[in-house]
C-alpha cells in the first residue's frame, strides 16, 4: 500500500511521535497551523470518515479518548482546542487515511476557510 500515514506508522517515514498504542498513532503536524497541532490516526487503514462502520468504529472512540489525554498533557484542554477531520476532496482531505487534526494553543477563528 502506498499510504504515507501507513508508512509513518511502520517507521518507513520519520515523524515526531507523541503517542502510540496498538490501535492509534499520534504525531505532530509537519506544517503546524497553531502552536499545538498534532494528528491522531488509526493504525488500521481506513480510507476516510465515509468508511467508518460497525467493524472499525471502535478506533474512533479510542481516538477521541487519546485526543482527550493528549490535550490534557499538552495543556490545551482548559482553554480549548479544535478537532478537525477532512473527508473527501471538497472537504480538503489530502491523505486517504482517516485522520484527525488537533489544534490548540491560540484562539481559533470560525469559519476556518
Amino acid at each position: 500500500m502506498d499510504c504515507i500515514f501507513c508508512k509513518i506508522i511502520n517507521g518507513e517515514i520519520p515523524s515526531k511521535k507523541i503517542y502510540e498504542d496498538d490501535m492509534v498513532y499520534a504525531f505532530y503536524d509537519i506544517n503546524p497551523e497553531a502552536p499545538v497541532h498534532f494528528l491522531v490516526i488509526p493504525k488500521k487503514h481506513i480510507k476516510s470518515a465515509n468508511y467508518i462502520n460497525n467493524e472499525n468504529s471502535k478506533y474512533i472512540s479510542h481516538i477521541f479518548e487519546i485526543i482527550n489525554k493528549l490535550a490534557s498533557e499538552l495543556n490545551i484542554d482548559k482553554a480549548g482546542y479544535r478537532v478537525v477531520n477532512n473527508c473527501g476532496v471538497d472537504g480538503g482531505q489530502t491523505v486517504e487515511h482517516l485522520h484527525f487534526h488537533v489544534l490548540g494553543g491560540r484562539e481559533l477563528k470560525w469559519p476556518p476557510g
